[in-house]
């Protein structure tokens, strides 16, 4: 890489991170980013997981409070996110990507409409939500998690999206104290998908250390202003970026 090309890697890590603390999506500023620098699709890929790990792990401790109280549902949500993320880490190995990629904007798209109309499906699922039922979201929550694992592992662009929207389904709880777990969720996925590749693909440690130099920073300040946003802003903020994530994703 050229001093502007390295250049522009770091910028795109600061913004990817700041935009995957608060949303979800920072994987479509990264990823294009490698690709124009020359790095090859897989190679961009795993280089980018590797990067985007420390700007999630600083997500977490800028959300820290919201998390406090949250270990159980933490360690049940994250069992299924990094079994999700292993799976979806072998997929991007094995098998090719044509089949997989042409749904991405499906996905994409529904998780928009589950979180535009989650405020009154909340509210009906509360009404017929019976005394003592699992107040974690039960069977279908953790196969959510899992199958969105699966496809963080393999490319991530936009997980956050669809664990917001999920969690905003099947759980009663304030936004910001889910997207406090989201970012410990994608956080595990990364990171597990990471190590796999460690073992089995080729990084770039180049990219992947400017990357994760700029998650890192990006990761931090977007804690700051994720955490002040009211839950109207954050779910436009969230509609907005997704929007981008399937335009960007379609064009290519």
């Amino acid at each position: 890489m050229t001093l502007w090309e390295a250049i522009a890697v770091l910028v795109a890590g600061v913004g990817a991170g700041m935009i995957n603390v608060i949303v979800g999506s920072g994987t479509l500023i990264t990823f294009p980013v490698l690709l124009a620098v020359g790095i090859p699709p897989v190679t961009a890929n795993v280089s980018n997981s590797f990067g985007l790990v420390p700007g999630s792990l600083s997500g977490v401790i800028g959300y820290r409070r919201e998390l406090a109280d949250q270990g159980r549902r933490l360690l049940r949500l994250g069992t299924a996110s990094l079994l999700g993320g292993l799976v979806g880490a072998v997929l991007l190995i094995e098998l090719p990507s044509a089949a997989f990629d042409a749904i991405v904007p499906v996905l994409i798209l529904l998780a928009l409409v589950l979180v535009v109309i989650q405020p009154r499906v909340a509210k009906a699922v509360a009404a017929r939500r019976r005394p003592g039922g699992d107040p974690d979201g039960g069977a279908a929550l953790l196969v959510g998690v899992f199958l969105t694992g699966i496809y963080g592992g393999y490319f991530g662009a936009a997980q956050g999206v669809l664990l917001l929207a999920l969690m905003g389904m099947l759980l009663q709880e304030e936004l910001q104290r889910i997207n406090a777990v989201k970012n410990a969720l994608a956080m595990i996925v990364n990171a597990v998908a990471a190590l796999f590749f460690l073992f089995t693909s080729t990084v770039d440690w180049a990219a992947a250390g400017l990357i994760a130099a700029g998650s890192l920073v990006g990761g931090l300040v977007g804690a700051k202003v994720g955490r002040r946003l009211s839950a109207p802003v954050l779910r436009g903020v969230i509609v907005v970026v997704g929007l981008i994530a399937v335009t960007k994703l379609l064009i290519s």
